[in-house]
């Protein structure tokens, strides 16, 4: 059995339950703080402990180039994603200000860029390959490539958790990846690509005509479909996009709580889950994407997404805007008063 069919760890019922009974005794009618009490309670469960918390946040942001970038699919050159990779070294991209103020560890790891990058900051050079390859004429990877992604993915996970991280956050550039990971969803959820394609980086109404044109040929080729995970990220996927699966699979592994970014991110999260169906406790949805295939993916997660905010930027943004939210439910959980300490009538 390959590693990642390994089960999750097991969520702690005594520690939900304890959390429950907590929050039906804080002085606030029960459920009345919606999410932010049923967040709580989940950290509780997730982290095995009455006293939740997310003060130590790692992110990981991978990046790879895609081969069906040469189809004319992304309104910015490939280019872009080399560049951006060099953004978030010096710290100007929003992930890397995001970081900053979240207090949180932030590692870019390159596990498949066309240029080759010099030695940078807080970026490990874990090249594959220089980039995918084009999936409308053949598989983007070899059986031999996604494992390694797989692999990446699972070592920075090890190394998150090595590190004390309370919650993960996985991010990813890489120009087309859009492109890619519509083709996924499309494959998974048996949807035409039409159906569910976006705009991406900023492709007007023809481009995305265009996107969805290729996006069906390559289906039609491959003949992808639900059953088959592992040979849709292998045929249609990016390297960044199989990085981000293992280390979802990995992070419920090893018992570390998962905060999913917008659409590329959930669709890694989704193939995950089919992957290994005992990860599904350890992935919390983040926020609703703008991107408009991101409504048809979270309909396949038992979950409402935390925050709404038109985001579509990707590079795990959205994710990480939730960290204060979190940590405002861990705060309210742990420190508000119970009816009884307060001197509070309960209701009658």
């Amino acid at each position: 059995m390959s590693w990642y069919h390994e089960p999750a760890a097991t969520p702690s019922d005594t520690h939900r339950h304890s959390a429950e009974q907590r929050q039906a005794q804080l002085t606030k009618p029960a459920g009345s703080m919606g999410q932010l009490e049923t967040v709580a309670v989940k950290l509780a469960s997730l982290q095995a402990t009455d006293q939740p918390a997310c003060d130590n946040v790692g992110i990981t942001i991978f990046a790879a180039d895609h081969g069906v970038a040469s189809e004319g699919v992304s309104a910015f050159p490939q280019s872009v994603t080399a560049q951006m990779v060099q953004n978030f070294s010096t710290g100007g991209a929003a992930i890397a200000v995001l970081a900053k103020s979240l207090n949180a560890r932030l590692d870019v790891i390159n596990v498949g860029t066309v240029t080759e990058l010099p030695e940078l900051k807080g970026v490990s050079d874990q090249r594959i390959a220089a980039g995918t390859a084009n999936f409308t004429q053949k598989a983007a990877m070899s059986s031999d490539q996604l494992q390694q992604a797989l692999r990446i993915g699972q070592t920075a996970i090890l190394a998150a958790k090595e590190a004390g991280s309370q919650l993960w956050i996985g991010g990813e550039m890489g120009i087309a990846n859009t492109t890619s990971a519509t083709a996924l969803a499309c494959a998974y959820l048996k949807k035409h690509a039409a159906e569910i394609v976006g705009p991406g980086t900023g492709l007007d109404n023809a481009g995305q005509i265009h996107k969805s044109a290729v996006i069906h040929r390559a289906l039609d080729v491959f003949d992808a479909t639900s059953q088959q995970p592992l040979k849709n990220l292998q045929y249609l996927g990016g390297f960044e996009i199989a990085a981000l699966t293992g280390a979802y699979l990995a992070a419920a592994q090893v018992g570390l709580p998962a905060l999913v970014d917008g659409f590329i991110c959930s669709v890694a999260a989704l193939y995950a889950q089919a992957i290994n169906p005992t990860i599904k406790p350890w992935l919390i949805l983040s926020h609703k994407s703008a991107e408009p295939g991101h409504q048809a993916v979270l309909r396949a997660f038992d979950q409402k997404p935390l925050l709404d905010l038109d985001l579509r930027l990707g590079e795990g943004s959205g994710a990480a805007s939730a960290v204060p939210l979190l940590r405002l439910a861990c705060d309210l959980h742990n420190q508000m008063a119970t009816f009884e300490h307060a001197g509070v009538d309960a209701k009658g």
